[in-house]
C-alpha cells in the first residue's frame, strides 16, 4: 500500500495532472509500492513553462541578498531534515544510510556554494578603441532553464541540477527520474519553497515511465526554454543534446563513465584495496565516477586481487533501511538482470570470479577486451581488475573507452601520478584517491561520450548564463556619412 502521494509542483501550488493519472513510485528492495505520484503529459509541461517565463522577470531582477539568503536557508533546512533524506532514500531508491547522508552533505554544500555564487562579480571592462566609450561584457541570466535529475544520487544530482540556474537568476522546469520522483525532484522544491523561493520560480513535473520521452521532448522543444542541463546515461544524453542542438540550445550533458583506477607498482596496497572497494561498490556501483576497471602492475596483481576479493566479500549486503548495510539493491530488475549478464557472459568467455559472482559484489580478472563487461560501463556492483605491464599500458587502457569521466591513479610518488594524469584523457583525474568524488566549487564534468559542459563554481554559473556586450558612449561620434 503506498505510503505517499504526491503531485506536479507548479505556479507554487500542488496540482494533479491535468487527465489525473498516476504512476507508482517503487521500493527497490521489496518491490513494494513507496509512492503515487502525478504523472505529467506535455500538457502539464507546457504549465509548467508557463509558471516559470511568468516568474522568471521578477526573479531575474531579484537583489542578490535576497536570493542569497534563500538559498543558504534551504541548505540549513535540507540538513535538518536528513534522517528524512536517509528514510526516504532507502525507500525510493536502495540507498543505504552513509550515502543518503553524503547526499544531503554535499546537496547542502551546493545550495551554499551556489549562494556565494550569487555576489560574485557578473562581468568585466573591456578595452575599446573608441575614445570616451565604456565597454562592458555583462553577464545576464538566460530564462527558463530544463532540468533533469537521475536516481542513482537524487538529491546531490536534483540540487545541483537547479541550484546554479537558480543562482545565476532563472527559472527551473526540473523532470526528475522516473525511479525517484520525490528524491530527485520533489524533496529540492519542497526545501526551496519553505526558504522563500518565489512561486513559479522552481517547478517539477514527474512523469510515467513509458511517458519519459514525450514528456522531455516537450520540455526541451519548448521555445520558451532557452536552456537545458541533464545527468544520466549517455543513450539518453545523445537524445537530449541532439534534440537541444536541433532547437540552438546550450547544453550541459553529464553522462556515463567507464573509469579505471591505476594502482602502480609502489601503491600501499592496503590503502588500494580500501580504495578500490569504496569506488567500485559505494552505492553498489550506481555512481557515474564509480571505479570499473582497476588496472593494476603485473608485480602486484594477485597480491592486489587476493585482498580485493576478500575485502569485498565480507561486505555487507541486503537492505538498505539496516544501519549495518553497505551494499543495497540495484534500482530495479531490468539493472540488476543487465549486472548479472554481463558477469555471466565474461565468466562463460573465460573471466574468473574472484568474488561474488551470484548477483552480489563480484570481482573479476582473466577478462579481456572482447568481453562487454570490460567495455561497457557496468553500473552495478561488480569490478575488474587487468594486470599490466607498465605505466604506459595502463594509461593506453584506461584511454581505450568511448568514455572520458573520472579515473583515480594510486601511487606514493605524486610527481609519477601528475605525469600519468596529464596523459589521460578524461574531465577529472585524481591522482593518491579512487575514481568516486565531488566538490561543488570544482568544474564537474566529463569528455568524450561523458559529455560536455561543467557544473561547479563559476563554470556552473557560466554555463547558465549568457554573455552581453555592452558600450556607453561619453561623447557623439562621427561618422563617414
Amino acid at each position: 500500500m503506498a505510503s505517499d502521494t504526491r503531485a506536479l509542483l507548479i505556479g507554487g501550488d500542488s496540482v494533479p495532472a491535468l487527465d489525473g493519472r498516476t504512476t507508482d513510485d517503487l521500493n527497490p528492495f521489496t518491490g513494494e509500492v513507496h509512492a503515487v505520484v502525478a504523472a505529467a503529459s506535455p500538457a502539464d509541461v507546457t504549465r509548467a513553462v508557463d509558471a516559470a517565463e511568468r516568474a522568471f522577470p521578477e526573479w531575474a531582477a531579484t537583489p542578490p541578498s535576497v536570493k542569497r539568503g534563500i538559498l543558504l536557508r534551504a541548505a540549513d533546512a535540507l540538513e535538518a531534515r536528513t534522517p528524512e533524506v536517509v528514510a526516504l532514500m532507502a525507500a525510493e531508491v536502495g540507498g543505504v544510510g552513509g550515502w543518503a547522508g553524503f547526499n544531503v552533505t554535499l546537496a547542502a554544500n551546493v545550495l551554499r556554494e551556489a549562494a556565494a555564487a550569487v555576489t560574485q562579480p557578473v562581468g568585466e571592462v573591456l578595452t575599446t578603441e573608441v575614445p570616451g566609450q565604456l565597454s562592458l561584457a555583462v553577464r545576464e541570466p538566460l530564462g527558463v532553464v530544463a532540468a533533469f535529475a537521475p536516481w542513482n544520487a537524487p538529491v546531490i544530482l536534483s540540487t545541483r541540477a537547479v541550484a546554479a540556474p537558480l543562482a545565476a537568476g532563472n527559472t527551473v522546469v526540473l523532470k526528475p527520474s522516473e525511479d525517484a520522483p520525490i528524491a530527485a525532484g520533489l524533496l529540492i522544491a519542497e526545501v526551496l519553497h519553505e526558504a522563500g523561493l518565489p512561486a513559479g520560480v522552481l517547478n517539477v513535473v514527474t512523469n510515467a515511465p513509458e511517458d519519459a520521452a514525450a514528456v522531455a521532448e516537450a520540455l526541451i522543444t519548448d521555445p520558451r526554454v532557452r536552456a537545458v542541463n541533464f545527468t544520466g546515461s549517455t543513450e539518453v544524453g545523445r537524445i537530449v543534446g541532439t534534440l537541444a542542438a536541433h532547437h540552438l540550445k546550450p547544453a550541459v550533458l553529464e553522462l556515463g563513465g567507464k573509469n579505471s583506477l591505476l594502482v602502480l607498482d609502489d601503491a600501499d596496497l592496503d590503502h588500494a584495496v580500501d580504495a578500490a572497494t569504496f569506488g567500485a561498490f559505494h552505492n553498489a556501483g550506481q555512481i557515474c565516477m564509480s571505479t570499473d576497471r582497476v588496472l593494476v602492475h603485473r608485480s602486484v596483481a594477485e597480491e592486489f586481487t587476493a585482498k580485493l576479493a576478500a575485502k569485498v566479500g565480507s561486505l555487507p549486503h541486503g537492505d538498505p533501511a539496516d544501519p549495518g548495510t553497505v551494499i543495497g539493491p540495484v534500482i530495479n530488475p531490468r539493472a540488476a538482470s543487465r549486472v548479472a549478464a554481463l558477469v555471466a557472459e565474461a565468466v562463460e568467455a573465460g573471466a574468473r570470479v574472484r568474488a561474488g559472482g551470484d548477483g552480489g559484489a563480484t570481482v573479476l580478472d582473466e577478462v579481456t577486451p572482447q568481453m562487454r563487461v570490460f567495455q561497457e560501463e557496468i553500473f552495478g556492483p561488480a569490478v575488474v581488475v587487468v594486470p599490466v605491464a607498465d605505466d604506459d599500458e595502463a594509461v593506453a587502457i584506461a584511454n581505450d573507452t568511448e568514455h572520458g569521466l573520472t579515473a583515480g591513479i594510486l601511487t606514493e610518488d605524486s610527481r609519477r601520478g601528475l605525469g600519468l594524469a596529464q596523459r589521460i584523457r578524461t574531465g577529472i583525474v585524481h591522482v593518491g584517491n579512487q575514481t568516486v568524488d565531488d566538490e561543488p566549487q570544482a568544474p564537474f564534468g566529463g569528455v568524450k561520450s561523458s559529455g560536455y559542459g561543467r557544473f561547479g563554481g563559476r563554470w556552473g554559473i557560466e554555463a547558465f548564463s549568457a554573455t552581453r556586450w555592452v558600450t556607453v558612449a561619453s561623447r557623439h561620434g562621427h561618422f563617414p556619412f
